[in-house]
């Protein structure tokens, strides 16, 4: 079979798996009655409900999950590159090294830069 039907019917069938569960989510979800306390603002200038207990995030918390996402990338990164790399020729050992002198560099940035520490003062 053509590989470009076989994708399409793969499309369809995904499609329609979606589709089908809309629906099904329309007709047999459950139905809440609409509030006027339902259709009021949620977060974006909504006023608070309760003012204790509200703290702010520091800034410094959202540089170490930017480095645990990249992290995170690299490590699903080198999983399909090793299911990926069948031929181990030069130029996917050149690939990976380039790979792995990226993610050694961002390391030691990461270390020079104290980040992981500034989050425990």
């Amino acid at each position: 079979m053509n590989p470009y039907a076989v994708f399409l019917l793969y499309l369809i069938a995904i499609l329609g798996f979606v589709a089908l569960m809309l629906v099904a989510n329309k007709y047999l979800g459950p139905k809440p009655a609409m509030t006027p306390l339902k259709q009021e603002p949620f977060e974006c200038g909504a006023p608070l409900v309760d003012t204790r207990g509200v703290h702010s995030v520091p800034v410094k918390y959202y540089a170490v999950a930017i480095v645990f996402i990249l992290f995170d990338l690299e490590t699903v990164f080198l999983i399909l590159w090793v299911l990926g790399a069948q031929p181990l020729d030069g130029f996917m050992l050149a690939t990976f090294g380039i790979f792995i002198a990226l993610l050694v560099l961002v390391l030691l940035w990461v270390y020079r830069s104290r980040l992981l520490e500034q989050v425990t003062e």
